[in-house]
């Protein structure tokens, strides 16, 4: 049990340092501040969000320097999921300086994310 606590502690701070985790309280300077941004909007209890989850981290780690990659909890952040007006997780939304350019909602592959991505940020 004190194994598992440990492993899970080290992929979150792991996953920390690839991605942003943003919250109610931050979320509006973390657009600002990133020029190219691609949230996932989720909950820890939603399936096809965990399925998506190690695409994001692979992405996260490839993109790195590029593109900035951040996850919202929805159940943490209630106000700024409603106010992105997010009815279904997981779904994706791709900001550009500050501005929500795209979204795609439900378990894409990695090559329907990747196009957006070209499509916007290249």
């Amino acid at each position: 049990m004190i194994q598992a606590f440990l492993r899970l502690d080290t992929e979150a701070i792991d996953l920390s340092e690839k991605i942003l985790n943003l919250t109610d309280a931050n979320f509006d300077e973390s657009v600002r501040g990133s020029p190219k941004l691609v949230v996932d909007c989720w909950a820890p209890w939603c399936g096809p969000c965990k399925m998506i989850a190690p695409t994001i981290e692979a992405m996260a780690n490839d993109y790195k320097g590029k593109v900035v990659f951040a996850k919202l909890n929805t159940d943490e952040a209630p106000k700024t999921a409603m106010s992105l007006g997010i009815l279904s997780i997981p779904t994706l939304i791709f900001f550009k300086d500050g501005t929500q350019i795209e979204r795609l909602t439900g378990a894409h592959p990695r090559a329907n994310i990747e196009a957006v991505l070209r499509k916007h940020f290249d």
